[in-house]
């Protein structure tokens, strides 16, 4: 299989791999300038830079890389390696560059009014694949998105039943009303999605969680949930309320090291039970 054919059938599917190329050599190794490896997600490789410890060792950097989305350079020196390796049994060195291959991070905004139509404009401007998923016609439709990777309308319950976000997915909850929210939240926080978000005050947000828990969800379920979504801007508009919005998916994707989003979630929950 083409190295480039695998890059391009990963990204379909929303995975993540690394490429490592061999960039500089010197004296005699087992491998040629140019030479390639794909790492894939799962640790399984397509393609050769020479075998043995060197191969195991960037296979294993490359994996951190897609972790950190940041490439690395790995400069190796083979007459310091063990004599016995049979990968390596020339000498000489090389340099390997490893580029991490991420698929764009597909969004899923369930709430087709005004916020989620321009948490999608923004969005798309962001770099996200967006999927809008409604459960009205008349909001969720081609002629509202049309540039959406997808978009759903008809049964909440057999729209998230048939939905399997991947771990470098977003999921955005803008719907019209208290129920709603909590019915797509109950669904939400047992995905692998990277980030969880929804609207609303703190004490909806307390009211939401309170209810779930009633139901047998776990309270540590909730840790993740970013609520009240969105960066404190001081939005008031459908407009502002959606750069916040994607302005904290943009901090999640980033690796950002701020505690704020989690921290604040925390603060709002203690608020809302103590203006009980």
């Amino acid at each position: 299989m083409d190295i480039y054919s695998e890059i391009c059938n990963l990204r379909r599917q929303g995975r993540r791999s690394a490429l490592a190329t061999i960039v500089n050599v010197s004296g005699s190794i087992p491998s040629a300038t140019a030479a390639k490896m794909l790492v894939r997600d799962d640790g399984s490789i397509l393609g050769t830079i020479g075998g043995g410890c060197v191969e195991n060792d960037v296979r294993e950097g490359a994996l951190e890389v897609m972790k950190d989305e940041k490439p690395r350079t790995f400069n190796f020196n083979l007459n310091q390696l063990p004599n016995d390796d049979a990968g390596l049994v020339c000498g000489g060195s090389l340099q390997i560059f490893v580029e991490p291959v991420i698929p764009p991070p597909v969004l899923y905004i369930f709430g087709a009014g005004h916020v989620g139509f321009y948490i999608y404009k923004v969005a798309l401007i962001a770099g996200f694949e967006v999927v809008v998923i409604d459960d009205r016609d008349a909001f969720a439709n081609r002629e509202r998105f049309p540039e959406a990777l997808d978009v759903r309308s008809g049964d909440m319950d057999l729209m998230m039943s048939e939905l399997d976000p991947p771990d470098s997915s977003f999921i955005a909850i803008v719907t019209r009303g208290h129920r709603h929210d909590m019915r797509v939240l109950r669904w939400a926080v047992d995905t692998k999605a990277r980030y969880v978000g929804m609207v609303g005050s703190g004490r909806k947000v307390l009211t939401v969680f309170e209810e779930l828990e009633k139901e047998g969800i776990p309270r540590e379920s909730f840790d993740r949930v970013f609520a009240p979504i969105g960066l404190q801007l001081g939005s008031v508009t459908p407009e502002e309320i959606a750069v916040s919005i994607v302005a904290e998916m943009i901090a999640i994707r980033r690796h950002c090291e701020t505690p704020l989003p989690h921290l604040r979630n925390r603060i709002h929950r203690k608020k809302a039970v103590e203006a009980k």
